[in-house]
């Protein structure tokens, strides 16, 4: 447990922080601990050009057509999936790229190959709910002006009967002599006798 001298050392020493003060020096650091950049905050990394991004966004605007901010919103999530699972195509590219034992490969990998399942659910996810919006607005906007239908006296339908998962029990007539069944076997009979021979 530290002492109370050296508490108060300690905070006289962080009033001392020597971090960036300067907005640039703040901007330069910014990105400091990235890695990969699959859980970053920013979209685009400094590496990447955001150009190219945009382009990605235009793109499907232009194939999706979205009108409504939510469909806005389920487009970007569709845009940031597809440009992070580029990335996570190029980081496995690197690390197999490597000469890294298997032990050390294997968990990286496999690390990347769940992110980009989880990338792949969120796009396919985000296109579901896009796809759902646009089909409800087009059902709403294809739908006539209706006024509330007028009701129509019907004689009540007669009750129909419950299945009860068991074949129906069917009674017929005895059989007349003039119906008497011919002596013919069936064909089912004459088809086992055929194949037994």
């Amino acid at each position: 447990m530290a002492t109370i001298k050296q508490i108060e050392a300690n905070r006289r020493n962080s009033l001392k922080s020597t971090g960036p003060k300067t907005p640039e020096g703040k901007q330069a650091c910014k990105m400091n601990a990235l890695r990969h950049g699959l859980r970053a905050a920013t979209i685009v990394l400094p590496a990447e050009k955001p150009e190219d991004f945009h382009q990605l966004c235009n793109d499907l605007e232009t194939e999706w057509q979205p009108q409504s901010r939510t469909e806005h919103f389920y487009l970007e999530q569709m845009a940031v999936s597809q440009w992070k699972l580029a990335r996570v195509e190029i980081a496995e590219k690197s690390i197999l790229d490597q000469k890294f034992s298997a032990q050390v490969q294997i968990p990286l990998v496999e690390k990347l190959w769940q992110c980009q399942h989880r990338l792949e659910r969120s796009y396919t996810r985000a296109q579901r709910e896009l796809e759902r919006l646009q089909d409800f607005r087009r059902r709403q906007v294809h739908q006539p002006e209706q006024s509330a239908p007028h009701p129509v006296a019907e004689a009540p339908a007669a009750p129909q009967p419950q299945p009860s998962g068991k074949a129906p029990y069917v009674m017929s007539a005895p059989a007349t002599a003039s119906e008497a069944p011919s002596a013919a076997p069936s064909p089912r009979i004459e088809w086992v006798r055929r194949t037994a021979s």
